[in-house]
């Protein structure tokens, strides 16, 4: 496929003029003339030099990548049509969808995490990878978000990486273990022999022992409980409580983590704002 260069640039200049501030958790100040976001607002939005963006909307520059053109998207906050067709212009295949790894976070999803500034969220994969947080998520639990390759799923962390548990109470960790064994059981068989599933699970049965005897098990059906306990290194064990919203059609979890109104938990995570303000 060849790339359309009026067309991509014509198509971004539409889109960029019809968000508005507060559709991307922006303030509108009281200034503002711009008629929707501003180019150097979009380029931040989507983790880009406001000067490459530019390039864009103007029909120059070289091809972007479709790793750029994953970022547009998301900071555009295209729905899925809008998504593939970005794509096509862009000169690229589009991401098939369907297989459980869906990356791109559909924009109603999004919008509510954005609203959630203020309060532990992230938005996470069937077999947990995390695509987005709040900055009260990255103070309890770190930047999830950085991770390459199988790294990138929780599970795989769990099963590899002794720093993964040490952000959780210790007398929880046989339960999780067989819940995340459990859980990535069951997408295996709905997602098939060749899915991201299958491929996470392969790698653990070859570099985890625990994993290999849980998975001999053949346990299915398990589920955490709606509290979660956290061993911050700074504030110490937090009793949370976890809610959960399904986007079904792309398999996403938004996850809130709150703490009961007068607890020793609630009194940690006001402390823990402040982290989260330093963090920005």
């Amino acid at each position: 496929m060849e790339i359309d260069r009026e067309g991509l640039a014509e198509f971004l200049r539409h889109r960029r003029q019809a968000l508005q501030p507060e559709d991307v958790g922006l303030t509108r100040g009281q200034r503002r003339r711009t008629d929707g976001l501003r180019r150097e607002e979009v380029a931040a939005l989507c983790h880009m030099s406001t000067d490459y963006y530019a390039r864009l909307e103007r029909a120059r520059g070289p091809q972007p990548s479709e790793q750029m053109i994953t970022s547009i998207a998301q900071g555009l906050h295209l729905n899925y049509q809008e998504r593939d067709h970005l794509f096509r212009l862009a000169g690229h295949a589009p991401p098939v969808r369907g297989t459980g790894s869906e990356q791109h976070i559909a924009p109603g999803l999004l919008r509510i995490l954005e609203r959630l500034d203020d309060t532990p969220a992230e938005v996470v994969t069937e077999i947990g990878e995390t695509l987005r947080q709040t900055r009260m998520s990255v103070a309890l639990t770190g930047d999830l978000t950085g991770y390459s390759g199988p790294a990138r799923s929780l599970g795989y962390r769990w099963f590899t990486d002794p720093a993964t548990r040490a952000r959780y109470a210790a007398h929880d960790h046989d339960q999780l273990s067989r819940i995340y064994v459990s859980g990535l059981r069951e997408v295996t068989a709905r997602r098939g022999p060749h899915s991201p599933a299958a491929h996470l699970a392969e790698l653990l049965l070859e570099q985890s022992e625990e994993f290999r005897k849980l998975w001999e098990r053949h346990e299915v059906g398990l589920r955490p409980a709606s509290g979660k306990r956290f061993m911050h290194p700074e504030v110490g064990l937090l009793d949370l409580q976890c809610q959960t919203l399904l986007d079904p059609d792309h398999s996403h979890l938004l996850l809130v983590y709150t703490a009961v109104p007068g607890s020793d938990s609630y009194d940690k995570l006001q402390l823990l704002s402040v982290i989260g303000n330093a963090i920005r």
